[in-house]
């Protein structure tokens, strides 16, 4: 399926700069799919850059213009990193004659870049593209943690059709299930009604308020940490940092914030699959949401380059185990910290169960998790994923 038909070079003004010949730009570093060049090798590849023009799945009713050449535009023009990763920009995926056409195709490259372990990053489109981007994993009958930058959950109701405001929903409906857990970070509450945060509590998925987000980040690093997939939709930006943004707000996490979350996404072992969402260039003042999404991806290929492969395995090796005992219910809760990161994980009680739920023996977490523990409190990232395994 990634064959050069499926896609339209980079054009002109995504490129122009590069008649500058700037050696040490990122532009340099990154195989570029352009007419002159030609689609790029996939040998060796680790990151695949897609953009994605596909509106017509959007919840507003208005016209978008392309705006993946100015993101690309700006993205080129950073410069390289120090380290080795492989980037390969694939240019912009054709779209089909119906949007379900498109979601059907991009599930197919998504497919084949998985198989070859190159990590799709889509840029562009609205949101309901993640939907495509998900259903690439049903192909390997993974069950996978989705986690969402988002003001919003996007549930929507069963009855409405898929759109940029139900995708989440349209996810969370699929049978047979794949989705193990989502996790939302940035919502505003003004957003979200009262019967959408019920649901997120009976399905035991993670929601974290911007206030949250934005009063200690840190905290949502073991949260990106478990992801296999992650979505942003740039409406978690507050509109003086991302005026290009399809429905932005006042209110939301800084600029800064953003990129510190796509370096935690970059360092995350995990994860496979990423997309930057909901860009519209008409309402963009100057591109400076471009440069945003180009600076985002910027520091996710930095977080990429800077993977420390601290997943724990079963031997425990390179880790200080740490088991403390709940007086409440003499319940055990086993903590491992990296001898060399620093990052904390908890051992989840999975065994003897299908095969399908291994990959969550081991739940990312926090210092404060821990700290939890030994003040005799279960951590609620515990117990959340307790309930799904039990």
């Amino acid at each position: 399926m990634l064959k050069p038909e499926f896609f339209n070079p980079v054009s002109d003004p995504g490129i122009a700069f590069q008649r500058d010949n700037i050696s040490d730009s990122l532009a340099s570093a990154v195989r570029i799919y352009t007419f002159e060049s030609g689609f790029p090798d996939l040998l060796g590849a680790q990151i695949a850059i897609i953009g994605v023009n596909e509106y017509r799945g959007s919840a507003f009713n208005r016209e978008f213009r392309k705006g993946t050449d100015a993101i690309r535009e700006k993205l080129y023009r950073l410069k390289k990193h120090e380290g080795s990763a492989v980037v390969v920009d694939l240019g912009d995926l054709k779209p089909g004659n119906t949007v379900e056409d498109t979601y059907y195709a991009l599930t197919e490259i998504v497919t084949a870049l998985l198989r070859k372990a190159v990590i799709p990053l889509i840029i562009g489109g609205s949101q309901d593209i993640a939907v495509a981007q998900f259903n690439a994993y049903k192909n390997f009958e993974q069950i996978i943690n989705l986690v969402g930058l988002d003001a919003r959950f996007d549930l929507g109701l069963p009855e409405e059709s898929l759109n940029s405001h139900t995708w989440l929903g349209k996810i969370v409906l699929q049978q047979p299930n794949y989705l193990f857990n989502f996790s939302n970070i940035g919502y505003q509450t003004y957003f979200v009604g009262a019967a959408s945060v019920d649901l997120m509590n009976k399905l035991y998925f993670d929601a974290y308020r911007v206030g949250m987000v934005r009063s200690d980040i840190t905290e949502i690093e073991p949260v990106i940490r478990s992801a296999d997939m992650l979505t942003v939709d740039l409406s978690v930006i507050r509109q003086s940092d991302a005026p290009g943004s399809a429905n932005p707000s006042p209110n939301g996490m800084a600029g800064e914030e953003a990129c510190q979350a796509m370096m935690y996404a970059g360092l995350n072992d995990r994860l496979t699959a990423a997309g930057i969402f909901e860009y519209d260039l008409n309402a963009d003042l100057n591109q400076q949401t471009a440069h945003l999404v180009a600076q985002m991806i910027w520091y996710f290929i930095e977080g990429f380059t800077n993977r420390k492969n601290d997943i724990p395995m079963l031997n425990h090796n390179g880790f200080i185990t740490y088991t403390v005992t709940l007086d409440a219910n003499g319940s055990e809760l086993v903590f491992l910290k990296h001898k060399t990161t620093g990052r904390w994980w908890m051992e989840m009680p999975v065994q003897g169960k299908s095969n399908r739920f291994s990959r969550h023996n081991f739940l990312p977490c926090s210092y404060k998790d821990y700290q939890q523990a030994c003040q005799n409190e279960m951590p609620d990232r515990y117990w959340q994923a307790f309930q799904k395994l039990s």
